[in-house]
């Protein structure tokens, strides 16, 4: 990002997806779509197209180690890598999967209703019930440990401790979750149009409030000092650095629009923000300065929002996918 532009569109290869984009992310050099029509497409040189659920679609999906890990409206989970060659890998009898993570060691963690189960690197499954239904799943970076949304809180589960669970409260309605990088908090986004985060050391309450929409999708800075949001018609950007976190601390505000963003995701390296928003645009925003690069202005004015962004581990591509089923790879330049 040494020398900024104002448009890297030129260096977006489209992809036509066709479905509804669930989920993106990179299995080594190939970018891989999990898609709302069931299949997973691999989209490296020549797209290819793999049928995962039959007759079912793709709800939740994330990586885990070398595999895509994906959860359907079947109640199938199934793993699938650079060979295209799906497993399935749990059958929840028909209920639909509504959450899912996964962790570099191929450990997977997915829920159905209030059954949480969580499957370690060799293939051990163990079951926790929540007290609600389970909306959000999260892995620490360190430690065998998942973080837990549902309602009036969030529950960490240790699945292979004898001291199985510890318990976050706060009333309402709990959806997506995450750990900060350093494990210091934990943050979930909420139905009200808020997010509430925990400091992990002595379950200190934060609250941030104030959003116009739901925020739905969140991201840690790789430093673990910046949490980027959607909802709003801008990324809003939380503080993290300090033993408070946001606390009495203003947000900053990037790539601001008119449009809410969608979907956000930090540079794997470098404080650079890409936000999708529910107009299909895509911008690249650095925080340091705030410059602005443009990745993608929608063919068409209208809705179709970005649902799925992803980097590549070494930040020089950024794969997108939104909701009508169209997708693309930005190749970075040197």
């Amino acid at each position: 990002m040494a020398n900024p532009v104002t448009s890297l569109t030129a260096a977006v290869r489209p992809i036509t997806a066709g479905a509804h984009v669930t989920g993106a992310t990179f299995l080594g050099s190939a970018p891989v779509l999990a898609l709302g029509d069931g299949t997973a497409l691999f989209a490296q040189n020549e797209s290819h197209r793999v049928s995962v659920h039959s007759d079912a679609g793709i709800l939740v999906a994330a990586r885990a180690g070398k595999r895509l890990i994906t959860g359907g409206d079947d109640g199938l989970i199934y793993g699938i890598g650079a060979d295209m060659q799906p497993e399935q890998l749990a059958d929840e009898k028909g209920k639909w999967i509504d959450a899912i993570a996964g962790r570099d060691d191929g450990s997977i963690a997915w829920s159905a209703g209030r059954d949480v189960r969580a499957r370690d690197a060799k293939g051990t499954v163990k079951s926790f019930a929540a007290p609600s239904t389970v909306r959000g799943l999260a892995y620490a970076q360190k430690g065998y440990r998942l973080a837990i949304a549902h309602y009036n809180g969030a529950t960490l589960w240790f699945p292979n401790t004898a001291a199985q669970t510890e318990t976050l409260e706060w009333k309402g309605a709990h959806l997506d979750i995450g750990f900060s990088p350093d494990g210091r908090f934990l943050v979930t986004t909420m139905q009200e149009n808020a997010l509430h985060g925990w400091r992990l050391s002595d379950k200190h309450h934060m609250r941030m409030s104030g959003y116009p929409a739901k925020p739905r999708s969140i991201s840690w800075s790789p430093d673990g000092y910046w949490l980027a949001t959607s909802g709003a018609d801008a990324c809003i950007v939380w503080p993290f650095k300090d033993k408070d976190g946001p606390m009495n601390k203003s947000p900053r505000e990037c790539g601001v629009r008119e449009a809410k963003a969608s979907c956000v995701a930090f540079h794997p390296k470098a404080l650079v923000i890409a936000i999708g928003y529910d107009d299909g645009w895509i911008l690249l925003c650095r925080l340091t300065d705030a410059a602005e690069i443009l990745v993608r202005r929608p063919k068409q004015d209208g809705e179709d929002p970005v649902s799925a962004l992803a980097w590549n581990a070494s930040g020089t591509q950024l794969l997108f996918g939104t909701a009508e089923g169209e997708a693309g790879v930005l190749d970075m330049p040197g």
